[in-house]
């Protein structure tokens, strides 16, 4: 069963779920990476309001002729482990990307009610179909790594880290182990 998520992420939306959940997003999610991250962190006022917000960790590609974008894959969101808990201080509310999370940001995870989604990696091409509108909105300087403001219909995620402390990964790994 699939899990429906109007964007942005309500406090009550991600408190339901839990880790393993297969949910579609629709609404609109942020891009940002390494770079954009630093550079937001120096920022008093952010180019979006982050309470409640999603951020996607992808560098979207050029999009070919007639797209709206390019293809749109997660990045490893471990490189983004040393802003997240102040990231998630400022109320963003949902994290999207693949790899395993710091413990500090599962913690922070469930400090501050959030979720870690994952999307499918190796599936950009795919993923850029959910995207139906696309812009710059800040940095552009720094290319597909610019913070971009992407809506989205359907994004199909899963819930790895939830706010009760639930990591998808870790019980997998001990279902796996199971004699």
């Amino acid at each position: 069963m699939e899990i429906r998520l109007t964007l942005p992420l309500s406090e009550e939306a991600a408190l339901s779920l839990r880790s393993g959940d297969r949910v579609l997003l629709t609404g609109i999610v942020y891009t940002a990476r390494d770079e954009a991250h630093e550079r937001l962190m120096k920022l008093e006022d952010w180019p979006f309001e982050p309470q409640d917000a999603a951020i996607y960790y992808t560098g979207p590609c050029p999009a070919p002729p007639g797209a709206v974008i390019g293809p749109v894959g997660p990045t490893t969101s471990a490189r983004m482990d040393a802003y997240t808990p102040a990231v998630l201080a400022k109320g963003v509310r949902c994290l999207i990307g693949k790899g395993q999370r710091s413990d500090s940001v599962k913690a922070a995870l469930i400090e501050h009610h959030a979720v870690y989604l994952a999307a499918t990696g190796g599936a950009g091409a795919l993923l850029s179909k959910r995207v139906k509108a696309a812009r710059v909105l800040a940095f552009p300087e720094l290319g597909a790594e610019a913070v971009y403001e992407l809506l989205v219909e359907d994004l199909p995620c899963t819930v790895i880290n939830d706010c009760h402390g639930g990591d998808l990964y870790q019980e997998g790994q001990r279902e796996y182990a199971k004699p």
